[in-house]
């Protein structure tokens, strides 16, 4: 679980609400597309304050940067039903969000703004993608449905499969727990359990409790399917890598992770990065969340990436 480490946002982000042709999404948005828009896309039980501190420093570096809530995660509602999870469904709305982001506008027409009544930003070309943890395998999905709407592609902190046999354990629990308690019974067990993964001594009061409103205002089908995701994912790097090889022109790829990670090993993340052909990154004295964790080191190596100063294949 990444732990934002501000809630308050700078100046330069807004909070909105996007129209797509599959429905609003909530975001977080900073910067003008000078050098490029960027989609983020957040992990199992994240959401887009995930990115919060990214998106400062990324619009500071010419990045139109776009960190959004997905399908029935915190402030982006969705069914009651697990159905709406299945991973096509949450590529399809990757496809949906980088053509509402490519349009400039409602991802219909590229002339109708935004809910607020703003007026749409100037189209772009195509979008860098990026996704973290269970946002990478989401990522992963939507670029082989379709590649042609990015720039490139990021894997952050996102294996090649199914998760760690010792977060396969505690995803088994929450499962388990899912169908039989509460949202607010099972953050109150999860926070007994392991305080260091809810909210610690060392959680500011303010963020311990974004963190228990956010969980509790995820739909709980949501995380059932996409839970499920996680342990039952099959290993999809050869596929990517074909669908890579055989375009018509090269979609860059970065693997980003910390220089430790409870979700995938390491060696995985690397072994990842060797089969695509991709930039690595390993940002020092950073775990599962480099984004939460090492914001400005991870900014830098981002843009660095989508500059063309760290390609991939």
């Amino acid at each position: 679980m990444s732990k934002p480490p501000f809630l308050g946002l700078p100046p330069t982000v807004r909070a909105r609400r996007l129209p797509t042709a599959r429905g609003e999404f909530a975001v977080l948005e900073a910067g003008e597309p000078a050098a490029g828009t960027a989609l983020l896309l957040p992990g199992f039980t994240g959401s887009k304050e995930d990115f919060l501190a990214l998106l400062a420093p990324l619009a500071g570096m010419g990045y139109r940067t776009v960190a959004v809530d997905g399908r029935g995660q915190y402030e982006t509602g969705g069914p009651r039903e697990e159905s709406a999870y299945a991973q096509p469904e949450l590529a399809r709305d990757v496809l949906a969000l980088a053509a509402a982001l490519r349009e400039g506008g409602d991802g219909r027409d590229g002339t109708d703004g935004d809910a607020s009544g703003e007026p749409p930003v100037d189209p772009v070309d195509r979008v860098h993608l990026l996704g973290h943890s269970l946002g990478g395998l989401v990522a992963r999905a939507a670029v082989l449905l379709d590649a042609s709407p990015f720039a490139s592609l990021t894997l952050m902190s996102s294996g090649p499969a199914a998760v760690s046999t010792v977060q396969q354990r505690r995803l088994k629990m929450l499962l388990g727990a899912l169908g039989v308690m509460e949202m607010a019974e099972i953050w109150r067990a999860m926070c007994e359990l392991d305080p260091a993964e809810a909210a610690d001594e060392d959680t500011p009061p303010h963020v311990a409790e974004f963190l228990r409103r956010r969980w509790i205002r995820h739909v709980p089908e949501q995380l059932a399917a996409t839970g499920k995701q996680l342990l039952d994912e099959p290993d999809r790097i050869d596929a990517l890598a074909t669908v890579l090889r055989d375009r018509a022109e090269p979609l860059p790829v970065h693997v980003i992770s910390g220089s430790v990670d409870y979700a995938w090993p390491v060696r995985l993340l690397d072994e990842t990065a060797v089969r695509l052909g991709a930039a690595r990154t390993v940002v020092a004295d950073a775990g599962h969340s480099p984004n939460a964790e090492r914001p400005e080191e991870t900014a830098r190596a981002l843009a660095s990436f989508w500059s063309g100063d760290l390609p991939g294949k």
